[in-house]
């Protein structure tokens, strides 16, 4: 059992899932203000078994996890070294992120004397999840960069040294970097891995034909109310045009982009506070919100206002529908970090008939009239059992990489959110931001959250299994099954992915 699961559990509160106070849509609930508690007892499902629509959370659990019972981090170990450390980090950035990681290391490589960093790519976040489970901790990196979704896997690996052992032992001043990025990697407590990134979802769309469908540009849609209008008056307008391309993935229509919502609406996900104050035990998505929410989607594709494009593997297709000869889609939602290579494709001339100057960014629509959004991404994890100075090694180069010359270089190479406030005062993010409000609007929408537990996503053990099961469904209902039946058949499976990750750990 992890060391993280031996310790006291005290009984605390959660919130209930409710509609807003005005018994509006829950769709608006996003800016109401946190729904009264309840004590309701949650309903169970064994594997198979369907639940009826979940409409409260329970009554949260709480675990602190004593830091001291962690593994410590020697930040003093590089002090008497006589020759260069040598760790190794694995990643999973490609094209031009890759060029900017790649610059990034040999500029903190090239200036100091005790510490050598070398770069291996493992192809992807789910390949370099996968070699990291299946490797033996002698044959793991020093530093490892893995996506939001692991947080609770590696909490429960014990192979970590939390990061706020390190934060803790240097006296690292953390007031600049953005608060909604670090509770992003915390649970119980600890503050597991350090955030490097960090995207949002927003919205892409084809700004010359906005303009010809009578829509303005500068003002893109925020709620999925306006989203519809939007979508309409597309179609209504000139050319073989569909509002917006919808996708199913995992990671993105189909997992990602619920969490996201119900984050934005403050509604819990998962029960025990997202998975924050404790390990969750199930997911709630199959109430009252998420059946609106898929059902306001669904309608979309149903009238004809919007198209999906299946599971979109490789993450392209829905940006490829924008460019779509026949019919064309004129929206679409993606991650903020492919920002900076779909302006280089464009700029390259990949996509005849159009240009960067035609790509418009907006925040990602959803319930509610403020656009916030969670992080997404990845973050980094230093590994434990690998020699003090290997530790020490990882943490300065972990403290380069957050510094905020690098998170403005980093970011203006890449579309990915500076986690520095500092950062925005120097270039070349600061002119970057200036010049192309396009990049800024990710940091915007995610500096709109609070940070509460509700408004900062799931962390959950089998997050991704949980999320491969929520696609499914979403991609059914895409196609037009039920929405309730089929969320509520998917919250059960998740259910049981849960029960059974809990009792193994």
């Amino acid at each position: 059992m992890s060391a993280r699961r031996r310790v006291a559990v005290a009984l605390g509160a959660c919130a209930l899932l409710a509609a807003c106070r005005s018994g509006d849509s829950l769709l608006q609930a996003g800016n109401d203000a946190p729904p009264t508690s309840s004590t309701a007892p949650p309903p169970t499902a064994a594997p198979g078994e369907t639940l009826a629509p979940t409409t409260t959370a329970p009554r949260a659990t709480t675990t602190t996890t004593p830091l001291a019972s962690l593994p410590p981090c020697p930040v003093d170990a590089l002090d008497d070294v006589t020759q260069p450390v040598q760790i190794t980090f694995w990643h999973a950035m490609s094209a031009t992120n890759e060029t900017a990681l790649a610059q990034l290391t040999d500029e903190y490589n090239a200036s100091q004397s005790k510490v050598r960093v070398r770069l291996e790519n493992q192809g992807g976040y789910k390949q370099t999840l996968d070699k990291y489970v299946q490797s033996s901790q002698a044959n793991r990196p020093h530093v490892v960069m893995l996506p939001e979704y692991t947080v609770q896997q590696m909490a429960d690996s014990d192979s970590v040294i939390p990061i706020g052992a390190c934060l803790e032992a240097s006296g690292y001043d953390t007031s600049p970097l953005l608060e909604r990025a670090l509770r992003t990697y915390q649970t119980e407590g600890v503050q597991w891995s350090m955030p490097f990134n960090v995207s949002v979802p927003v919205l892409f769309f084809n700004a010359s034909a906005f303009e010809e469908a009578g829509l303005d540009p500068a003002d893109p849609p925020v709620s999925l109310e306006e989203l519809r209008a939007a979508a309409q008056a597309i179609v209504d307008g000139p050319g073989n045009r569909v509002g917006i391309a919808f996708d199913s993935g995992v990671d993105s229509g189909g997992g990602w982009f619920i969490e996201q919502w119900f984050a934005r609406a403050g509604v819990p996900y998962a029960d025990n506070d997202n998975g924050r104050s404790a390990p969750a035990t199930r997911v709630l998505y199959d109430g009252e919100l998420g059946v609106e929410l898929l059902s306001e989607v669904q309608s979309l594709i149903l009238d004809g206002l919007a198209v999906t494009v299946g599971d979109n593997p490789g993450g392209q297709d829905a940006l490829l529908k924008l460019a779509d000869p026949q019919q064309p889609a004129v929206m679409t939602i993606a991650t903020s970090a492919a920002i900076g290579t779909v302006k280089s494709v464009l700029d390259g001339g990949l996509i005849p008939g159009i240009t960067s100057e035609q790509l418009g960014i907006g925040p990602m629509p959803g319930p509610g009239d403020v656009a916030s959004a969670i992080v997404g991404g990845a973050s980094l994890y230093i590994v434990a059992d690998k020699g003090d100075a290997q530790a020490a090694a990882a943490w300065d180069f972990i403290q380069f990489l957050i510094s905020a010359q690098s998170q403005s270089t980093w970011a203006a190479a890449t579309g990915y959110i500076p986690i520095s406030e500092d950062a925005l005062e120097l270039d070349p993010i600061r002119t970057t931001y200036a010049t192309d409000p396009r990049f800024k609007v990710a940091y915007d929408q995610l500096l709109a959250g609070p940070s509460e537990a509700t408004r900062l996503g799931p962390v959950i053990g089998p997050m991704l299994e949980v999320r491969t099961v929520t696609a499914g469904a979403v991609a059914a209902i895409f196609n037009g099954a039920d929405v309730a039946t089929a969320l509520r058949d998917a919250a059960a499976q998740a259910n049981a992915l849960i029960a059974a990750y809990n009792a193994r750990n």
